[in-house]
C-alpha cells in the first residue's frame, strides 16, 4: 500500500499491505489513536502504545479525528493523573523557572499574577477590583493560583507565575487564556519557588486551538506515571471503560 494513503488525519505506520492500529494525531504526534473496543464509533487517545489500551489512563475519547471540543470527552481519572505530576514536578519545568526568573528581573516591578505585565493604569484598576477577570488564570484570588497581588519588586510581596499548554503560548508579557492555564505556582521577589503547584480549574484538554501540549520535561513526567500506572493496574488484573 502506497505510504501517501497512510498520511491523512492521523499517522498510520504502514508495512507493505499491512497496516499497524496504532496511529498517531497530527496536531500532537505523542498521542496515540486506537479505535475505542467498548464503542466502535468512537477513539481512544492515550500516551501509551500498549495493544489494546487501557481506557482508565487514556486522555479520553473521541468521535472524529482530529478530536474537537464537540467530540471530545475527558477521562477525568487521567485529569486527575496529570495535576498529581504537575503538582510534583511543575516546579522543575524550565518554561515555569524562565518566567520566575523574569518575574525576579528589573521588569518585575510591573509583574502581576502569572508574570504578565501590568501598564500602571491596570494595577490601579486591579486595585480597586475592576478590569480583571474571575477564577483560573484570568485574575482571581487565593486558590488556583491566579492571585493578583503585586509582582516583584511591589513592596517585595512576590506574586504567581502560571504553566499554560503549548499549543495556544500567549505573547510576551500576557497571560494565556484560563482554558489553557494548568495551574499556577508562588514565587518570591527573587523568583524562587516557595508555593506549591495549584491546578487552576480551568483548564481543558482540548479547545478551538488543539489538544493538550505538554514541554518535553513534564511530558516525560507523565508518561512516566501512566507506565507506572498501567503495570499497577496488570498487576491487579484491573481494566475498564475510560
Amino acid at each position: 500500500m502506497p505510504a501517501v494513503l497512510c498520511r491523512r488525519l492521523v499517522r498510520t505506520s504502514c508495512v507493505g499491505r499491512d497496516i499497524r492500529r496504532l496511529t498517531t494525531l497530527t496536531t500532537n504526534p505523542h498521542i496515540r489513536v486506537f479505535p475505542n473496543p467498548a464503542n466502535p464509533a468512537t477513539h481512544l487517545l492515550t500516551y501509551l502504545d500498549t495493544e489494546p489500551p487501557n481506557p482508565q489512563l487514556a486522555i479520553g475519547v473521541t468521535t472524529s479525528i482530529p478530536p474537537t471540543t464537540t467530540s471530545f470527552k475527558e477521562n477525568r481519572r487521567f485529569l486527575q493523573i496529570l495535576n498529581d505530576v504537575l503538582a510534583e514536578h511543575a516546579k522543575d519545568d524550565e518554561g515555569l523557572l524562565a518566567q520566575a526568573r523574569a518575574f525576579a528581573g528589573p521588569g518585575g516591578a510591573t509583574l502581576g499574577s502569572g508574570g504578565v505585565f501590568f501598564p500602571q493604569a491596570t494595577r490601579r484598576r486591579r486595585s480597586s477590583g475592576v478590569g480583571l477577570g474571575g477564577g483560573g488564570g484570568a485574575g482571581g484570588t487565593g486558590a488556583g493560583g491566579a492571585s493578583a497581588q503585586g509582582g516583584a519588586g511591589g513592596a517585595g510581596v512576590g506574586g504567581w507565575v502560571h504553566l499554560s499548554d503549548l499549543r495556544n503560548p500567549p505573547d510576551f508579557g500576557r497571560i494565556a487564556w484560563p482554558e489553557d492555564i494548568f495551574g499556577s505556582i508562588e514565587v518570591n521577589s527573587r523568583g524562587e519557588v516557595v508555593g506549591n503547584f495549584q491546578p487552576s480549574g480551568t483548564y481543558r484538554i482540548v479547545t478551538n486551538e488543539g489538544i493538550l501540549g505538554l514541554s518535553d520535561f513534564l511530558r516525560t513526567k507523565l508518561i512516566e506515571r501512566l507506565r507506572a500506572e498501567e503495570r499497577s493496574a496488570r498487576k491487579d488484573g484491573q481494566a475498564g471503560p475510560a
